[in-house]
């Protein structure tokens, strides 16, 4: 289970906003503790018990080692590209309607996919939701979270001769 993500945006907190509007949850400035790095970044938090939440750190925003004993820090890297491979899948309690909603609000892109084994019919669906249309983040709807957990069921999976 992972618990929380970082991600970089343009305007952290306006991302970090519209997060938590996905959720029903809320949002609380976040600023690291090891040398007050990342200052301007925020947290959506979905106020579940599993303490799921998104950090969001301004666009360059690199996490470097710290040194011997200290922890994690950062730097700010000018020359970073406006996309990266990074994203996750999300469950949402929001319908597609909603998420579609505050995508065209936002001026987002925003794509109903489907993924999996087309030659076996077996598949799950996902909102391609492009934050500041730069970072995607597979959004699923309860009925779309179900479908993925049925689709990478580990005896399923098996079964497909993906697993061993």
């Amino acid at each position: 289970m992972i618990h929380h993500i970082s991600i970089p945006a343009e305007d952290p907190r306006h991302v970090a906003t519209v997060l938590a509007e996905l959720w029903n949850g809320c949002v609380i400035p976040f600023q690291p503790n090891s040398g007050g790095y990342a200052l301007g970044s925020y947290v959506a938090f979905a106020r579940d018990r599993q303490g799921t939440a998104i950090e969001v750190y301004p666009l360059g925003t690199e996490l470097i080692p710290g040194r011997g004993t200290d922890q994690a820090d950062s730097r700010h890297n000018q020359a970073q590209s406006r996309f990266t491979a990074t994203h996750a899948a999300v469950s949402v309690p929001a319908s597609r309607e909603q998420v579609e909603i505050i995508a065209r609000r936002e001026g987002w892109r925003v794509l109903h996919c489907t993924r999996g084994l087309r030659s076996s019919n077996e598949y799950f669906e996902v909102l391609e939701f492009w934050i500041e249309n730069r970072l995607m983040i597979e959004l699923l709807t309860p009925e779309m979270s179900q479908q993925y957990t049925n689709f990478l069921n580990p005896a399923k999976l098996e079964g497909f001769g993906l697993v061993k």
